[in-house]
């Protein structure tokens, strides 16, 4: 016998979890296509050349890498904008720019797995192409706003509030160019990157550890990158320490902008931070750059994170391909609704869910007639598969998610009638056959 077992970092997700997943993406289209953001899809394989580099050091070596069986050197995605840069400039002729698109899909990590993190995992993306104005960052910032809000009250209505954290690698570069680190910058915005995990005294010893850096510059790092919190007070607090870098004051210019685009266009400011010490660990990143995180469980990670990146698709073709975007972490948040949820077994109960229990072969006739005229009338309906009695029926519907049971006896099949249950309120009524959709219609109107 071989033991069902899943790979390290890798699961199988059940009912409830699966149900989540869809509901957080199908809530994310809807975001998506209101902003006028339409789909692609790219292949799990690219060519290793594609994605090897892109996202430095420490991502190539998570890298799902190997050779096909026609020789070819070929890697797994690890993230959803890489592969669509590439599609970017092999497709630009027939797409056009700007050009927004999102993409809902697996990509592959071999990271060390932790909760809210595994080795596959869906991501949920969007950009926008070929703009380079503040209007496509300051969107952004509204698209993150407007998804992670809508999830939280629409998915699970306990997962609380969220930040927006913003920064911009100009203004980092600023900074590093006034301490000669310029040169150093990829090492030193990935240490700084780790400041909220690991802290301020780990952070200040990696730095003094860098070549060229020593303990004053080290300082001087964490001086600015402990930065944070209302927008208007970060930047005039950060000024100074810029030493008069054209590039860091222009980017702490465009990055004020941005903030009170995004307030114009409806994000509630209080989400809206500014934090000097956000790096992102990726190095494609050129601008400005967002993490996003849930207030009640900030040690989960940011659960949507982006930023613009002028370069990337100048690995693939001459034409100028400026992109902005961010990616939701789909199993990050999963793994924290799951747990806002409760017990993964139970769902709450549904009104639009009905559950039709099968009590002997002869009502299939009523039960299949029964079931279809509710599915017209737009309800999710689950004929049982086999007969049993009514008591087991609702045994086993309880904590699925139903929200009534329509029930078709000998007794209501002799008068015509059918009887409903609530499956929450324990409560049943029983109505003409004729007139069961509709009844049952105006109950749901009742609970919603």
């Amino acid at each position: 016998m071989i033991k069902p077992q899943t790979l390290r970092g890798f699961r199988d997700l059940l009912p409830p979890a699966a149900a989540l997943r869809e509901a957080v993406t199908a809530h994310a289209k809807e975001v998506f296509r209101s902003y006028g953001i339409g789909p692609i899809d790219t292949p799990a394989l690219e060519y290793a050349e594609i994605l090897l580099g892109k996202g430095g050091d420490e991502t190539d070596k998570q890298t799902f890498r190997f050779t096909d069986q026609g020789g070819r050197d070929v890697a797994m995605r690890f993230d959803l904008t890489v592969p669509f840069a590439r599609f970017a400039a092999q497709h630009v002729g027939a797409l056009g720019t700007p050009f927004k698109r999102y993409h809902i899909a697996p990509v592959w990590r071999g990271e060390r797995p932790q909760k809210g993190r595994y080795r596959e995992f869906v991501q949920c993306d969007f950009d926008t192409i070929g703009a380079t104005g503040v209007a496509a960052d300051a969107e952004t910032v509204c698209v993150i706003h407007d998804l992670v809000s809508r999830i939280s009250r629409q998915v699970e209505p306990s997962c609380g509030e969220f930040t927006i954290r913003l920064n911009h690698r100009g203004v980092l570069n600023g900074l590093l160019d006034t301490l000669g680190l310029r040169e150093r910058a990829t090492d030193v915005l990935r240490t700084l990157d780790k400041l909220p995990k690991v802290g301020a005294d780990a952070v200040r010893a990696e730095l003094i550890a860098l070549p060229e850096a020593g303990e004053e510059a080290a300082a001087k790092l964490l001086e600015f990158a402990v930065l944070s919190g209302d927008a208007a007070e970060t930047f005039a607090a950060a000024r100074p320490l810029l030493g008069g870098s054209e590039m860091g004051l222009a980017a702490l210019d465009r990055l004020a902008t941005v903030v009170q685009l995004a307030v114009d266009g409806g994000c509630e400011p209080s989400r809206l931070v500014a934090d000097l010490s956000i790096a992102r660990g990726l190095d494609y990143y050129t601008g400005v750059i967002f993490e996003t995180f849930l207030t009640d469980d900030p040690k989960l990670g940011s659960v949507c994170s982006g930023g613009r990146y002028d370069d990337l698709a100048g690995l693939y073709t001459k034409q100028s391909l400026p992109g902005v975007g961010a990616s939701l972490g789909v199993d990050r948040l999963l793994a924290h609704l799951e747990e806002k949820a409760g017990d993964a077994g139970a769902r709450p109960n549904d009104p639009r869910a009905v559950f039709v229990p099968l009590l002997s072969e002869e009502r299939l006739p009523e039960v299949f007639a029964l079931a279809n005229d509710l599915r017209t009338a737009g309800f999710l309906v689950t004929v049982a598969p086999e007969t049993r009695g009514l008591g087991k029926h609702l045994k086993w519907v309880t904590g699925r998610g139903f929200g009534v049971a329509a029930i078709i006896g000998d007794d209501e099949a002799a008068a015509s009638t059918v009887t409903f249950k609530d499956l929450a309120e324990r409560e049943q009524w029983t109505v003409a056959r004729a007139k069961a959709a509709e009844r049952l219609s105006e109950w749901r109107s009742e609970k919603t």
